[in-house]
């Protein structure tokens, strides 16, 4: 979208600061806000934008061109609303979720009046396998009572709300997700202090809070083990569209830093941005048709998806470290945006879907098996 495209330079003059001091991207989501993308995956009927997957992804794309960090908080912003915008009312109903449809578009409706939603899935010991996690809610009179320690919240602090998954004390083999004000009984512990995505302000959140029915996601306990599987798209590939930005980033910084030394000339410096560009252009278009995909339906769209996080993180990875090559030694000095890009960069390999669980996941693909049925859970 042009809208996003043009806040690309002045999201790059922003980012420096806010990866020095660790601060939340605060100018960026005004302007988010003001364009009226937070409401990006809203459908027209709610006076959201109605974007389709693959049109989610080239925002995202974008935004991780602009600052990774804003992207990724992003991301995690339109993974709750996305979700919840394209489950279908059979499903739904199916479930036995009657009141699913109006507490939907409770949510997505604050989405578009600018709510910032924020997820909380991981957990210190774990990461984000929510078959290990520790975090438990029981039934109480008039709703649930939830206790959660959670780590790598991104936005903590900043969202109105956040998407918590936590096991049923009644039911352990029971994980479901609740969506929880910024209210009293959610504690945030400054504890983001990290390499790279630092502006992401991804701290521990406590909970400890008594909330109504319709916290509960989908208005069904149990549905969280399924949305990964069904809607796969949000848990992995969505993490790709910004790194391939960040990647993409890289080049543009090298390019511009070549030109001023005067470094064109050199066949080993075109030889380094030709490659860069060839694989972030085929991580890209690997991501796009998986997006396309998802949209249409395909049986092959989470096949696609997990190849596309799995370029991601290794070509991110492999291009700002090339890119640094290209710049010099004045590439590793604090402020030159390679070095923050190098950083940033290096996340995308780490960050669920791990590039290791992708690389597994296809290669049972491959071998004929079924990747959903494994021994060990990958969530």
């Amino acid at each position: 979208m042009r809208e996003v495209r043009q806040m690309v330079p002045k999201m790059r003059e922003r980012a420096f600061e806010h990866d020095r001091d660790s601060s939340f991207p605060k100018a960026d989501f005004n302007d988010l806000r003001e364009a009226g993308l937070l409401g990006i995956m809203v459908p027209g009927r709610l006076k959201g934008m109605g974007a389709t997957f693959r049109e989610y992804v080239d925002v995202a794309y974008h935004l991780g061109r602009g600052n990774g960090a804003t992207g990724l908080i992003f991301n995690m912003h339109a993974g709750v609303t996305g979700a919840l915008a394209t489950v279908p009312d059979e499903l739904a109903e199916e479930l036995g979720a009657a009141d699913y449809p109006a507490r939907r578009d409770e949510v997505l409706t604050g989405a578009v009046n600018g709510s910032l939603y924020a997820v909380a899935m991981s957990e210190r010991g774990v990461g984000s396998r929510l078959s290990k996690m520790a975090s438990r809610y029981r039934r109480v009179d008039g709703g649930f009572h939830l206790t959660a320690d959670k780590a790598f919240v991104s936005g903590a602090g900043y969202a109105d709300a956040y998407l918590v998954a936590a096991r049923s004390i009644e039911n352990p083999d029971t994980i479901s997700q609740l969506l929880v004000p910024a209210t009293d009984g959610v504690t945030v512990e400054p504890t983001w202090d990290t390499m790279g995505m630092r502006a992401t302000g991804s701290h521990d959140v406590h909970f400890d809070v008594t909330l109504p029915p319709t916290a509960l996601v989908g208005g069904v306990e149990g549905i969280t083990l399924l949305a990964a599987q069904i809607a796969p798209h949000w848990m992995v590939a969505s993490y790709a569209a910004v790194y391939i930005g960040v990647a993409r980033a890289a080049i543009e910084a090298a390019v511009e830093q070549a030109n001023q030394r005067n470094l064109a000339t050199l066949p080993s410096v075109r030889a380094r941005l030709g490659r860069a560009d060839a694989m972030v252009s085929a991580a890209l278009s690997t991501l796009r048709h998986a997006a396309s995909l998802v949209d249409a339906g395909d049986p092959d769209a989470a096949t696609w998806v997990w190849r596309a996080k799995l370029l991601a993180g290794d070509v991110a990875a492999a291009t700002t470290a090339s890119m640094m090559e290209v710049a010099g030694a004045s590439a590793i000095r604090t402020g030159n945006p390679l070095e923050r890009l190098f950083r940033d960069a290096r996340c995308g390999a780490l960050q669920p879907a791990t590039s290791d669980v992708c690389a597994d996941w296809l290669g049972v693909t491959a071998l004929g098996g079924d990747p959903y049925a494994t021994s060990e859970p990958r969530w």
